[in-house]
């Protein structure tokens, strides 16, 4: 057993009627190397796993060593974002689609997991987006990304007019359907459908890109991480500001979005084997080499 992580919490995305069976497979694996296993209340409340003692997510980041995260990306999004504070190390088990973040395969789950108990792993740090709405010299609203933040028009169809600013300098007035603010992590996401550059994840940067401007000239921008970035709506008739895709909030004209680097870093823990290069090829299925 590794003394580095005595204690693992597993948790599972809800709405994955498999997951149930890998969850508990799991959990007896680590139990039998002597590991002490925690599973996030929520998870178990779903999948019925009263053999282990539960805890909420909130507490995770205190009570145990390790977090292993089952699910897909946006799972891996979410429970990044509530346990960043803690710096506790999360290990992703793909059960989604895509699999950027969430890379240990569920069919050989047991064996990866197990070498990287062993100390087999490749530590990383990922930095987040750290976001306020100011509505005048009021902060409104306050949240964090690990993807992106992205200012868009919401139901009426209309394109949004605003300013962007960095430290304090004037960079450009735009008319589009939004303006997409994304981490190196988030460069793989909305943003490269937006048509923005793959940023490597050790890079100290983040990328803007305009969603659909109205201009030709308008391009993507990479901004070193320690830059602020001001956007000030113009015109827009019901603008919203999202956060991962997972939350929003509703823009008036005059708000300004300020976004900058937050000041902890998320840290994922992959397989020894792991290449960023070789997951771009997999994920965006580019030509194997020939």
């Amino acid at each position: 057993m590794s003394d580095t992580f005595k204690t693992i919490a597993l948790v599972g995305k809800y709405d994955s009627p498999e997951l149930g069976d890998a969850l508990l497979r799991l959990a007896d694996f680590l139990r039998q190397r002597g590991h002490d296993v925690l599973i996030a209340k929520n998870t178990a409340d779903h999948f019925g796993s009263a053999d282990y003692p539960t805890a909420e997510l909130s507490d995770i980041g205190t009570r145990a060593d390790l977090a292993i995260v089952l699910g897909g990306d946006g799972t891996m999004l979410s429970i990044a974002r509530m346990l960043v504070d803690s710096g506790i190390p999360l290990v992703g088990v793909n059960q989604g689609h895509l699999g950027f973040l969430t890379d240990v395969p569920t069919e050989s789950m047991l064996d990866c997991i197990g070498s990287m108990l062993e100390g087999h792993y490749v530590a990383e740090e990922r930095l987040l987006l750290s976001t306020r709405i100011m509505r005048g010299e009021t902060e409104v609203y306050a949240a964090c990304a690990f993807n992106d933040v992205v200012i868009s028009k919401a139901s009426s169809g209309r394109l949004i007019e605003f300013e962007a600013h960095i430290d304090g300098d004037f960079v450009y007035g735009q008319r589009s359907d939004g303006l997409v603010i994304a981490t190196p992590t988030g460069s793989t996401a909305y943003a490269l459908s937006a048509g923005g550059p793959i940023l490597h994840p050790s890079l100290e940067a983040f990328v803007m890109v305009p969603i659909c401007a109205h201009t030709l000239s308008a391009r993507p921008i990479a901004v070193n991480s320690r830059s602020r970035v001001e956007i000030q709506l113009l015109q827009a008739g019901d603008a919203r500001v999202y956060f991962d895709g997972q939350r929003h909030f509703d823009l008036q004209i005059n708000d300004r979005v300020v976004v900058c680097r937050a000041a902890k870093a998320v840290r994922l823990l992959h397989p020894e084997s792991y290449s960023y290069y070789q997951t771009l090829r997999q994920k965006l299925q580019w030509n194997k080499k020939l």
